[in-house]
């Protein structure tokens, strides 16, 4: 009868302010509605979270994985969290901690889906997983705290100068000081000044354009694909702080860089991997590093097939266009989708693979494929409908193939 009352202990989840970008990938994702945020941080409700996990694999930084056990009583509000600037530290739970939903992340994912507090109707549109074959990453090199210093040089519109569509090339380099990337990796800009709540600006994460060995092969630096925000997506005015410091961006002038971000959305290394490119506008930024590493290897005989659906309003609003319509033939299947193009009907990416539908199966028959989508949000479903659509039209059953897709390794989103 003199036994201490037991304890009500929480797996508490937090997302470390230091690491975050801000890149909206948990709260899109998270499947409860449990994360959200305001312009210092972004929060996880303990309310709400259930510890599904759903949020963790997408997290380009890592950010997202932390935990804290404590009393429930006395869990970190959403208030409280979007006041840190860091982390606390580890508190010491009182014994003995009974009566505690406490879970080991392991056991956490090996819950059947339908064990209390799993969220069982959660599916990812692509993979939470890297192919098999993809090299290892480096992530969270350098923090909000240690940014690296980078050197501009080179800074080149890629859009016709009489469009609307302001997008540049921009090259960095890092002389001497280590930053490892792979195709399909991202780097976090930190533009100076503060913002209206007088704080340091949050860093803005962008796709690299480069492959792993530089912009300029053998150098230690890489390039950014860069559109100008002049307004939001509504069409209303809107001047994007990153966009324009780094578009207006001179010769010899030093960024402040941070990550290298990103451990799923990585291409194949195994020889004869077949890709399969789906983009928008500056969502060709990784598709062009990807390209571009099966390019300077064109003469190994380790490549396998290129397909690319592209699409813009127009071939002058298409970045990269020249260089792009000089690769050969024999090397990549180029399908341009352009949807204000003076004298031609709207064609987006999804029709464009519509109309390829036998092309696509093959290579989807093939387990040596993987398809990488990138662009705004809005473009998944099309792109998923069109998917099932080939699917189907082949005879075979989409939701067993994109499962497997997801599985494998082989179907990869980056949209925004």
């Amino acid at each position: 009868m003199n036994a201490p009352l037991p304890v009500d202990v929480l797996r508490q989840h937090l997302i470390d302010p230091e690491i975050c970008i801000r890149c909206n990938t948990c709260e899109e994702t998270c499947p409860v509605d449990a994360i959200t945020h305001d312009s210092n941080n972004y929060v996880v409700d303990p309310d709400i979270c259930n510890g599904c996990m759903a949020c963790v694999p997408p997290c380009p930084t890592g950010s997202i994985d932390n935990w804290r056990l404590m009393v429930r009583s006395e869990a970190y509000s959403v208030q409280e969290q979007l006041g840190w600037e860091e982390l606390p530290k580890e508190k010491s739970l009182p014994t003995p901690a009974v009566e505690s939903d406490v879970l080991a992340p392991a056991a956490d994912a090996a819950l059947p889906a339908s064990a209390p507090g799993v969220a069982a109707t959660f599916t990812p549109a692509g993979a939470s997983v890297p192919p098999w074959s993809a090299a290892h990453p480096y992530v969270n090199l350098y923090t909000h705290k240690t940014p690296m210093t980078a050197n501009v040089v080179g800074n080149y519109r890629v859009t016709g100068a009489d469009t609307e569509s302001d997008i540049h090339h921009i090259v960095l380099d890092f002389g001497e000081l280590p930053f490892p990337v792979l195709e399909g990796q991202s780097i976090g800009i930190l533009p100076p000044g503060l913002d209206a709540q007088g704080r340091p600006h949050h860093a803005r994460q962008y796709s690299l354009a480069s492959p792993r060995d530089g912009e300029r092969a053998g150098y230690n630096n890489l390039s950014l694909t860069v559109k100008r925000v002049t307004e939001d997506h509504g069409g209303a005015a809107a001047h994007g702080v990153c966009s324009n410091y780094l578009c207006d961006l001179a010769k010899n002038d030093t960024v402040q860089v941070i990550g290298p971000f990103g451990h799923t959305f990585l291409m194949p290394n195994h020889p004869r991997a077949n890709l399969i490119m789906i983009c928008t506008g500056t969502g060709s930024a990784p598709m062009r590093a990807m390209t571009e590493r099966y390019r300077r290897r064109i003469d190994t005989g380790e490549n396998g097939k290129l397909m690319l659906f592209f699409g813009a309003r127009t071939e002058r609003e298409l970045p990269y266009f020249g260089p792009l319509m000089k690769l050969p033939r024999d090397f990549i299947d180029i399908n341009l989708a352009l949807s204000r193009e003076a004298g031609q009907p709207k064609r987006y990416v999804q029709d464009l693979i519509r109309d390829r539908a036998e092309q696509v199966c093959a290579l989807l028959a093939d387990r040596n494929t993987c398809i990488y989508v990138c662009g705004l949000k809005g473009m998944e479903v099309g792109v998923l409908d069109a998917l099932r659509d080939v699917t189907m039209q082949s005879g075979q059953d989409w939701s067993i193939l994109h499962d497997v897709l997801r599985r494998e390794g082989r179907l990869h989103f980056e949209t925004y």
